[in-house]
């Protein structure tokens, strides 16, 4: 599995303009399978522990409310960052990615990670 997140995290990388960081965390446990960054500053595994917050109290609230619906994705536009946070599509983890809002586009960002989450699904 490793091969398949250092490829996947490779990618990511190579391809979207602005990348910062990346983790793919478990939902359940708060595993992270893999994490990256650019800078040594930013600790991913970090920022994944406290988004994890953030997801299961999403999912948390969609059960509370009885809603049929499922999280696709929470934005998080900080200074000069967007945090995007994708849910599998079976709620078992997380891709959390960090760019750079001054050289990235969001549009554009959100279709790789989705084309890249895509191939991951059936990896993990």
């Amino acid at each position: 599995m490793s091969d398949f997140l250092n490829q996947f995290a490779s990618e990511l990388k190579e391809n979207v303009s602005g990348y910062l960081a990346v983790t793919v965390t478990e939902i359940k446990s708060g595993i992270s399978y893999y994490s990256d960054s650019i800078s040594p500053d930013f600790d991913p595994e970090l920022a994944a522990a406290f988004n994890l917050e953030v997801v299961k109290a999403k999912l948390k609230a969609i059960e509370v409310l009885n809603l049929d619906q499922s999280i696709d994705d929470i934005l998080i536009n900080i200074t000069g960052q967007i945090h995007i946070i994708d849910i599998s599509e079976d709620n078992k983890y997380f891709i959390y990615l960090a760019v750079d809002s001054t050289k990235s586009n969001l549009g554009m960002t959100k279709s790789l990670l989705n084309k890249y989450k895509n191939k991951l699904s059936g990896k993990l």
